[in-house]
């Protein structure tokens, strides 16, 4: 993989990662994915944050690696932006709505969890993009 992939796909990885530090905090979307989720602000709060960011940080990179390999080195801004756009709200969260109808999960839980993975995948897109078009 091309060194302007990789480096897209890290910048990308960790700005999606503090993205979604802040998209599921109470500032922002916190208080309607919490209830949707099934969770108490008690459970939230109690997480082991070491856990989470073990396990979130490298699936972030992992997703956003595997991503810029699918996109190759030839991919701009435009199309990697785009790209991102149409992986997050048609692969990603279409999924995720399509489980969360069978297990009668809240619209809410959708339009929290599908809208942070449609925004994360465009910003991987878009740093991919950006990288393969700056180096």
């Amino acid at each position: 993989m091309e060194l302007s992939n990789l480096l897209g796909a890290g910048i990308g990885g960790i700005v999606a990662f503090l993205l979604g530090g802040f998209w599921y905090s109470p500032a922002a979307f916190g208080k309607i994915w919490m209830p949707a989720a099934g969770l108490t602000e008690a459970q939230v709060k109690s997480a082991n944050v070491g856990r989470m960011l073990a396990m979130t940080i490298p699936l972030s990179l992992i997703a956003a690696i595997v991503f810029a390999g699918f996109l190759g080195p030839e991919t701009g801004i435009g199309f990697g932006t785009a790209a991102g756009l149409a992986a997050g709200l048609f692969w990603v969260s279409a999924s995720f709505g399509i489980n969360y109808t069978f297990e009668q999960r809240p619209l809410a839980l959708l339009l929290v969890n599908g809208g942070y993975h449609t925004l994360q995948f465009t910003l991987y897109g878009f740093f991919i993009g950006l990288m393969n078009t700056l180096l």
